[in-house]
């Protein structure tokens, strides 16, 4: 995925658009929620670090991005409007540590939008300035490059391991699995079920994010995260697989109780993909809408009317 940026000089603004093959919901958290915030936003090697953030209408978010040699860049994020999972308007202003506007850089009102697409979540972004020339010194700033770079890790993330559940399968025919993610303790965890159940790990067995060869257009991988868990099988009772990950917050993730936990379906057939997709999603939420994936797969995820996950993942054989 590519982050696409259109210009109009005469109206004084800007359009930027990115897809992220994640979960609407996933994605609106990693732009609202300061911690997950603080992991992205500022282009490596500078980092972002909230000194507070209240994220309601009337409220704003005051942050500043740290270079390596430890100088402070301030900013605020006033927030104009929101509209919960869809669209929040903000008005960002540089400023000293204590929210004050310094008056010597440009003010720019972001309008940013939330929808579903056929990858997962599609985010438009309209940036409006006073005035041309306003545009141009956020242009010769660096703008672009370093809001592109921001975005590379979930990407990342997301193909590497789909691809490697794409080749631990092997077939394409059906079965059950239940899908677990951790905040980095899954190798722990997995320690624990192999023993308790007194099972092997399938495949190569654990898998590591450092183990994951560099792609071109895809940022490298933070040290601390190349030793966490990209992905994991286990046989426990009746041929059952438990499979899981490590979700990094370095990556845009957030779990809570309920959301690291899906039933993983894996039909023969789109077709049966598709109405136990409808079946299940009916009354409920659809959080990433069945489409062809990158990875190979017929993927989804919704969350039935009685509040279960359920994940759906169909290699269907040529």
């Amino acid at each position: 995925m590519k982050t696409i940026y259109t210009k109009d000089a005469s109206n004084r603004k800007m359009f930027i658009t990115r897809e992220f093959a994640a979960p609407l919901s996933e994605v609106w958290e990693a732009w609202t929620d300061y911690k997950l915030l603080d992991e992205w936003w500022a282009p490596k090697p500078f980092k972002a670090t909230t000194k507070l953030q209240d994220f309601r209408e009337g409220g704003s978010w005051l942050y500043c991005m740290v270079g390596p040699d430890g100088q402070e860049f301030w900013c605020r994020a006033d927030y104009k409007s929101i509209l919960p999972l869809s669209e929040f308007v903000i008005l960002d202003t540089f400023c000293d540590s204590n929210g004050k506007a310094t008056g010597n850089l440009p003010q720019m009102e972001w309008k940013c939008q939330f929808n579903n697409s056929e990858i997962g979540t599609k985010v438009d972004i309209e940036m409006s300035f006073a005035s041309e020339a306003d545009m141009q010194t956020i242009m010769a700033m660096g703008f672009e490059e370093g809001f592109t770079a921001a975005h590379g890790n979930l990407d990342a993330y997301l193909q590497a391991q789909f691809k490697l559940r794409k080749e631990w399968k092997g077939n394409s025919k059906s079965r059950v699995t239940t899908y677990l993610n951790f905040p980095g303790t899954a190798e722990e965890a997995f320690t624990f079920y192999k023993e308790v159940f007194g099972t092997q790990f399938n495949g190569k067995g654990i898998q590591r994010f450092g183990d994951i060869p560099a792609e071109s257009g895809h940022p490298p991988v933070a040290d601390k995260v190349k030793k966490m868990v990209l992905h994991v099988e286990l046989p426990i009772l009746g041929n059952h697989v438990l499979m899981a990950t490590d979700s990094p917050r370095e990556m845009g993730f957030s779990l809570t109780q309920g959301n690291n936990m899906h039933i993983c379906l894996e039909p023969e057939t789109k077709s049966e993909t598709k109405r136990l997709f409808d079946a299940l999603s009916g009354g409920g939420a659809v959080t990433m809408p069945l489409t062809d994936m990158f990875f190979g797969a017929y993927f989804g995820t919704c969350t039935d009317k009685y509040g279960i996950n359920w994940m759906f993942n169909c290699i269907e054989k040529k």
